[in-house]
């Protein structure tokens, strides 16, 4: 790996992304999770689990897009252009779960309740699966033209190889979710959750021993990268270590210690990722027209001036988050001014 300015931004944005995938991905495991609880009560505890926190999660989503767009302008750009569609049902998903947490408690009618708890879930399970397909296609590579145009379809984006990391993204989100969870709740509520941790694993570790065998399939660009780099294999047992150290924890009663455990397998996914497309940003297919670091790239002097702002910005966000999790720790309580 060459240390230089794009290679800095190549993992400025892989962290902006991966604090997106740590925090919003419990919020969206929740959402997930939330209708295998039946009563109301139930429910608006698992929502006020995520209450405090949700918006300001999906500012690190925002961020990330941002860093993308001041620093590889053409990567960004041939995305959004080319995965417009799936973009939008990914908004959609976004909105709708926004919308139904805070219109879900506004009346008392129980289809009225029900009716947002359905939108809740599904835009929450939608948007899970989407990051997961998009991430699916860059890896594996789009149809590109020599002007680094998207000239595919919306339906060519649903294939098998982004679609079994749909799932396993969604798996993935479960298993955090619950965890998080487990933390924050109490009573019958807090024994129920711990019943779906096991299940969540195992679903999470299938999707994933499935998705690697499809790669080997499928990608076989990614698996000429992984040969030539002996160290994706120890982040590959890394993972599967860190997750079979989460039941271990919580049978010691370490919920905590197994949160952490889940964000640690998170990091390590997301880092696997992207020792596997470095210095790709997008793949083509035929790969003739990658993008990469390099030809995407923004200025060197615009670089410059974002590290600068980068060095000043990000120890404050990452301040501001730690105080927000800071002050809203500890069991979640339900009152008159919870969802």
């Amino acid at each position: 790996m060459q240390l230089d300015l794009n290679t800095l931004w190549f993992v400025i944005v892989g962290i902006l992304f991966s604090g997106y995938v740590i925090l919003d991905g419990f919020d969206l495991g929740i959402g997930v999770l939330y209708l295998f609880t039946k009563s109301d009560k139930d429910r608006r505890l698992m929502l006020n689990v995520i209450g405090p926190v949700w918006d300001s999660n999906e500012v690190w989503l925002v961020t990330g897009g941002g860093a993308l767009f001041a620093a590889f302008p053409g990567a960004y750009a041939t995305v959004f252009s080319g995965f417009y569609e799936i973009f939008m049902f990914l908004l959609f998903g976004l909105i709708f779960r926004a919308v139904a947490i805070e219109f879900r408690s506004k009346e008392t009618w129980r289809w009225w309740r029900q009716m947002w708890d359905v939108f809740f879930s599904l835009g929450s399970v939608l948007s899970s699966f989407i990051i997961g397909v998009t991430m699916g296609n860059i890896a594996l590579g789009i149809p590109l033209d020599s002007n680094y145009n998207y000239t595919g379809s919306f339906l060519d984006l649903l294939n098998a190889y982004s679609i079994v990391l749909g799932v396993m993204t969604v798996a993935m989100f479960m298993m955090h979710a619950s965890i998080y969870a487990l933390m924050k709740t109490e009573g019958e509520l807090h024994d129920n959750i711990r019943k779906w941790i096991t299940p969540c694993i195992i679903f999470f570790l299938t999707s994933f021993f499935i998705f690697n065998i499809m790669t080997f399939i499928y990608a076989q660009h990614i698996v000429e990268m992984v040969m030539k780099r002996p160290h994706i294999w120890f982040l590959f047992i890394a993972i599967v270590l860190v997750v079979i150290n989460i039941p271990r924890q919580i049978r010691k009663g370490s919920d905590f210690k197994a949160f952490l455990s889940s964000c640690f397998a998170m990091v390590l996914l997301m880092g696997l990722y992207a020792s596997s497309v470095y210095p790709n940003l997008l793949f083509s297919n035929p790969h003739i027209y990658a993008m990469t670091i390099y030809n995407a790239a923004s200025s060197h002097k615009t670089l410059q001036i974002m590290t600068i702002v980068a060095a000043i910005g990000m120890p404050m966000v990452c301040a501001y988050t730690i105080c927000v999790y800071r002050v809203f720790r500890g069991k979640v309580k339900l009152d008159d001014l919870s969802y």
